[in-house]
């Protein structure tokens, strides 16, 4: 018979690498300490009493548009997260985003940029641990109102449909939907005109699809209307005008504070992003 040493070391070595791993993400192996009685901690209970910070991005966007607001919040402590806005329609997505936020105990910070204020507004119903709004930019609907309806609501916006590229997909269990993407010699102007050339060229080329339903279906009672709520108006905004944003804050109650900014302050101004959501942070008790 022949024996294997190594063939018993290595599985002696992943097993040890198994658990030391395991125990680096506080996941219990079956030899539970009385300190956690056999119960991984989750991310709030492990960090100190702050809020947890959940940033919320809008249309032909992504989370990397927060890249500078959770190394700034970080540094001071904060747990973030920043998930992936679906953009496939503004109830499924607010959906989404409240199954987050019920794994997350502890107060919330909920903030939301562009069509990520209208996810915030519906995905904070439900969550009672959610103690702040924040808005940057973003649309506060009222229930009944859409996206289509309040972009229009006063001029000055550039995302209008000749401004847009229309790409069918695919819906589960058949059907088709309407993506929306923002054509290249519109995008600069509309959307981030204080950016480089460079780094919007990459963004829309790397824009995600904004579908249809997410821009026209109505939104659903207001969460502002009993979460204290905060906006930061950009004042060179080119995709939501910034008369709109300062209608949408003052009937929102937002404490409301202004920066000269295109539609993405949170990267051309993150100073002044933190700054509000910190102010917002401060308020949670």
């Amino acid at each position: 018979m022949v024996h294997r040493p190594h063939r018993n070391l290595a599985g002696l070595l992943l097993a040890g690498l198994t658990i030391t791993l395991l125990a680096a993400l506080g996941i219990s192996t079956g030899t539970a300490t009385a300190a956690t009685h056999g119960q991984p901690q989750s991310v709030s209970q492990a960090s100190s009493a702050k809020p947890t910070v959940v940033l919320v991005h809008g249309g032909w966007a992504d989370s990397s548009g927060w890249n500078d607001e959770i190394a700034s919040l970080q540094r001071r402590g904060y747990p973030v997260l920043a998930p992936a806005n679906p953009l496939r329609g503004l109830s499924s997505d607010a959906d989404y985003v409240r199954s987050v936020l019920k794994t997350i105990s502890g107060p919330i910070v909920l903030v939301g940029h562009s069509y990520g204020g209208a996810v915030i507004t519906n995905a904070a119903r439900g969550v009672p641990n959610v103690k702040a709004l924040v808005y940057i930019a973003a649309f506060a609907p009222d229930e009944g109102e859409s996206l289509a309806q309040l972009v229009t609501k006063n001029p000055g916006t550039q995302i209008t449909p000749d401004a847009l590229i229309e790409r069918p997909y695919p819906l589960p269990g058949g059907g088709e939907g309407t993506d929306l993407y923002i054509k290249a010699e519109t995008f600069r102007d509309a959307f981030a005109g204080d950016l480089p050339l460079r780094a919007t060229r990459l963004m829309q080329a790397t824009q995600r699809p904004f579908s249809v339903a997410a821009f026209t279906e109505p939104s659903g009672p207001p969460a502002w209307k009993t979460i204290p709520s905060w906006y930061l108006v950009a004042t060179d905004d080119h995709a939501i005008p910034p008369k709109t944003q300062r209608f949408m804050a003052a009937r929102a109650g937002a404490t409301t504070a202004s920066v000269k900014a295109s539609h993405v302050p949170m990267m051309s101004q993150p100073e002044a992003t933190t700054r509000l959501i910190l102010q917002a942070a401060n308020s949670v008790g």
